[in-house]
């Protein structure tokens, strides 16, 4: 990093952490194995063997997404298979190497990770970590020779993403983020809708991603937790709205308002904000209305409006069960553009494709970077109760 970008760096950071509130960090967050999520069903039998052209993954991360969307669905790609297994809690390390007949060799501790430099059979990690952990394992990936897929969001901070993007091209490794809704055909579906101009000239975009938390503290829940967290539901599931708005408008904001909210003497929201409000203006005249909340009824809905037509999406981004509706007026028509569950394959042959092949990376870890600086964008003018002015590549002006 230039001292410019360091100087804006750190002061990006701080109005996130004026934003929220929240008390300064302590130590940097340490990965730490957890027990087996409940409600896991295990495979069993193990899967059959894979064929010798595929990627061979590991899966850096064995919680709740991990075990009951990724790994299950893995067997669906045709071009990547579980290689090997990276956890902290060596009961539940044992338990799923074996049910997906994982040799003992292939299993690594967080502590003797550095060794899956040695295993050939490795050739990509994925990275299914709380966000503030995503960095350093990054890091230490490409530090081992290997590729790297990584949840979303990509880090907590642009300066994070940063360096993750420098330990890629150092190492000449694949950097991509797993934002799974550009592989899904509902929402690819929408992508096409708005690009080939079916929908008119976009007028507006509407974005609410909520649910409700039950009772839960910052020591018991990542997402709570803002050092593991971040700024709290924008970053977790909020940010589906504002990828949508990103990709369903094909354009940056240049301007954006926002504001956030804390309840008081809530345990749940000690550390993270309830409930964030994004109001973004898009160069070609659009307005995107993004909302997340961890503290209202569940919505996960995607709306755009055009001068033809408009589109609307309810369920919008799960993991099945979307849905899409054209309405052009006096006519409406639902699509079914097909499975949603295709995603999460579709998502991993594509990270194959890009290291066999190298096709390009359609969600790269600039795109990540991009997000994050949105993010922060957000957060500063949440803080100022200001609109805040955007540069092309998301950073703010002045």
């Amino acid at each position: 990093m230039t001292r410019r970008q360091a100087i804006e760096a750190g002061t990006a950071a701080a109005a996130v952490m004026a934003a929220s509130g929240a008390l300064a960090q302590g130590p940097a967050p340490v990965a730490k194995g957890q027990p087996l999520p409940e409600g896991v069903t295990l495979p069993a039998s193990p899967p059959r063997a894979p064929r010798p052209d595929t990627v061979g993954i590991a899966i850096i991360g064995l919680g709740d997404y991990a075990l009951k969307q990724i790994m299950p669905r893995i067997a669906q790609s045709g071009r990547t298979h579980i290689a090997a297994l990276v956890s902290g809690n060596p009961d539940k390390l044992r338990q799923v190497g074996e049910a997906y007949g994982i040799p003992p060799a292939a299993r690594y501790s967080y502590a003797t990770f550095a060794e899956i430099a040695a295993n050939p059979s490795v050739e990509a990690v994925y990275i299914i970590l709380p966000t503030g952990l995503h960095a350093e394992w990054a890091e230490r990936a490409f530090a081992a020779g290997k590729h790297v897929l990584c949840e979303k969001p990509m880090a907590l901070s642009p300066a994070e993403c940063t360096r993750m993007i420098a330990a890629s091209e150092r190492a000449n490794r694949k950097l991509m983020i797993a934002y799974r809704c550009h592989f899904e055909p509902f929402n690819r579906a929408a992508m096409d809708l708005t690009a080939s101009g079916t929908l008119g000239d976009l007028r507006l975009i509407r974005t609410e991603h909520s649910y409700r938390l039950g009772p839960t503290t910052p020591a018991s829940n990542w997402r709570v937790n803002r050092a593991l967290t971040g700024g709290g539901p924008l970053e977790d599931y909020g940010i589906y709205g504002l990828q949508a708005a990103l990709y369903l408008t094909g354009e940056m904001p240049e301007r954006l308002s926002a504001s956030a909210f804390r309840p008081a003497d809530d345990p749940r929201f000690a550390e993270v904000f309830a409930h964030v409000a994004v109001q973004a203006h898009f160069p070609s005249g659009a307005v995107a209305q993004i909302v997340t909340s961890y503290d209202s009824a569940g919505i996960n809905m995607v709306e755009a409006r055009g001068t033809k037509a408009a589109l609307m999406m309810q369920p919008a981004t799960g993991y099945g069960g979307n849905t899409l509706v054209v309405d052009e007026g006096r006519t409406s028509r639902t699509l079914e553009p097909g499975d949603p569950e295709v995603q999460f394959a579709a998502m991993l042959d594509h990270f194959a494709a890009a290291i066999r092949d190298a096709a390009p990376i359609i969600t790269p870890g600039e795109m990540g970077l991009r997000d994050m600086r949105l993010i922060e964008a957000i957060y500063a003018a949440a803080q100022s109760r200001r609109m805040v002015a955007l540069n092309p590549d998301g950073t703010m002006r002045g």
